[in-house]
């Protein structure tokens, strides 16, 4: 059943005057008082706006790890859930995908359905995706290495083009040796 911000908020002030407001028809008095808890301390972490309805939050892979990462060194996922300001369904869904798929589990898929007309895709050729930190930090590192084997490339390059210079020469060297000992032979 879902609350109204304002049911949430007399239900926390009664709960901190030490009493219990009635429980609504057709749900158990235990999970209503569990939720008043649990609303209670979401309060008193997070203030009293996160008793909003849409208070979705996009986390990052990154983010989302930080959180699991508390709960697999054996914080529990209630208190981690809180503390995040988060569901403890969500929290338990995004453990449960670490442990099977690893930190790929973590990152957000597309939703819905796919389009069946791939041939009529948009493409934002104009606009080129922005880069988050550290996709931006590994496009400087892989710059650098690129520039790095450009130059060690160029290098190389450079080696070969001597070594077959001095070969060549070695070679006409020999050549005119050669020609001038068939020279004195003759010549005899």
């Amino acid at each position: 059943m879902k609350y109204s911000y304002e049911f949430k908020k007399e239900c926390v002030e009664s709960y901190r005057e030490g009493k219990w407001p009635d429980t609504p028809e057709g749900v158990e008095e235990k999970n209503f008082h569990d939720s008043i808890r649990k609303w209670f301390r979401l309060e008193e972490v997070h203030g009293p706006e996160i008793l909003k309805h849409g208070n979705n939050i996009n986390w990052t892979p990154d983010e989302k790890l930080e959180i699991v990462s508390k709960v697999i060194a054996g914080k529990s996922i209630k208190s981690t859930a809180i503390e995040n300001g988060i569901n403890e369904g969500q929290l338990y869904s995004w453990v449960n995908n670490y442990k099977i798929y690893g930190y790929n589990g973590l990152v957000n898929k597309k939703k819905g359905r796919k389009s069946k007309n791939t041939t009529m895709k948009k493409t934002n050729i104009h606009k080129p995706k922005e880069l988050n930190e550290s996709e931006r930090e590994e496009l400087i590192r892989l710059r650098a290495e690129n520039e790095y084997i450009k130059a060690e490339n160029e290098i190389i390059k450079k080696e070969i083009a001597l070594r077959e210079k001095r070969y060549a020469a070695q070679l006409k060297a020999k050549k005119q040796r050669l020609s001038n000992n068939s020279k004195t032979k003759d010549t005899n």
